[in-house]
């Protein structure tokens, strides 16, 4: 028995991103604890939470309303990213490296959603 949502890569890749996101955001100062910490690990949870959400007992356009919140969620992890980056909590190889994952985690969810027409 499972939920439908936990069949689509598209889900199983953005709940891997997320430990990646929350284990790299332990290592910021303190101080960010309520302010970046807090919206990056929000952004990047929201993305699979979406994803789940939208997945059951919607309607395809329905659905396709809640892969765009995941795929706005996933730019403003991006801006994160860069503002960890700015901030130096995070040097620029991991930084190249979640980018990346951003970038090819949003293609796969605008790809599954331009197929729920």
């Amino acid at each position: 028995m499972s939920f439908k949502f936990e069949k689509l890569i598209i889900w199983q890749d953005s709940m891997t991103f997320g430990e990646e996101i929350f284990n790299m955001s332990k290592a910021f100062p303190i101080e960010e604890r309520f302010n970046l910490t807090s919206q990056i690990r929000r952004a990047v949870d929201s993305v699979a939470l979406n994803i789940s959400e939208g997945s059951v007992l919607q309607s395809n356009p329905e659905f396709r309303k809640f892969l765009g919140y995941s795929i706005r969620s996933i730019s403003e992890i991006v801006t994160c990213l860069y503002k960890a980056k700015y901030r130096s909590y995070i040097n620029q190889e991991i930084f190249d490296q979640l980018y990346a994952e951003s970038y090819r985690l949003m293609n796969h969810i605008i790809a599954f959603r331009n197929k729920l027409l």
